[in-house]
């Protein structure tokens, strides 16, 4: 399984926020980059960026720190956040991001999907952000009335390979992920699956694991020291 350790921006910092509200932020560092850099000291070969101004407004206002951390670290970048034209997919491919995560438009837009996925293929992979059962949209502010697991099924029926699944009541939360969502997702699609929100623990990354998931992010719990990457690096291997 692979590590994802993640930076969320605002505003040119990385930040983190508790649940997906934007007014419980968190700032952790004024300089991404050398994030990205203590990542890749410690064993990481991939990053997970999130662009949360992105997320509400449909924009790119991080686009530059983005190529920032993507040159100067190297890694294997995914990113999502506000991910609505193939002009910005464009815009972050061009810069060396090799995967960019549509989340809203992936549920409103499958016309705008389907297209990404016919010219991007494996770059593109799919935000499944859950909440009471349901998909969330627009940085996580609305619940749609998409059921989580069929829109998962319609997903891999539209041939997206990489699924992003985060239950966002355990997010930034630091009490543990929900094991039995990762469990049945591992069980039911044959898409990669990567777990996001709530992983706080060596023993969440082991369990992790053990369901045989293409990956795990980690954040909050890097940012307050409950994880030491290169562990959980380890331990995923």
């Amino acid at each position: 399984m692979l590590i994802f350790p993640a930076i969320d921006l605002y505003d040119g910092k990385a930040v983190r926020l508790l649940r997906g509200e934007y007014d419980k932020m968190t700032v952790y560092s004024e300089n991404p980059p050398e994030i990205a850099a203590e990542f890749k000291a410690a064993g990481a070969s991939c990053i997970h960026l999130v662009d949360l101004e992105g997320a509400k407004e449909g924009t790119t206002p991080n686009l530059e720190t983005v190529r920032k951390i993507v040159e100067s670290s190297s890694l294997f970048a995914e990113i999502g956040g506000g991910i609505r034209s193939m002009e910005t997919i464009e815009k972050y491919v061009s810069i060396g991001v090799s995967r960019v995560i549509l989340g809203t438009a992936a549920v409103e837009d499958e016309a705008f999907l389907a297209r990404a996925v016919e010219k991007y293929g494996e770059k593109i992979a799919v935000g499944a952000d859950i909440k009471d059962g349901f998909i969330a949209v627009r940085g996580w502010t609305e619940k749609s009335d998409r059921d989580a697991f069929s829109f998962c099924r319609h997903m891999e029926a539209l041939g997206v390979k990489t699924l992003i699944c985060t239950d966002i009541s355990k997010d930034g939360a630091m009490q543990g992920t929900n094991r039995e969502l990762y469990r049945d997702l591992s069980r039911e699609f044959s898409m990669q699956i990567v777990a996001s929100g709530g992983v706080s623990s060596i023993d969440d990354v082991r369990h992790l694991a053990g369901l045989d998931l293409y990956g795990a992010i980690i954040g909050k719990a890097y940012y307050t020291g409950a994880i030491s990457l290169r562990e959980a690096i380890e331990v995923a291997k």
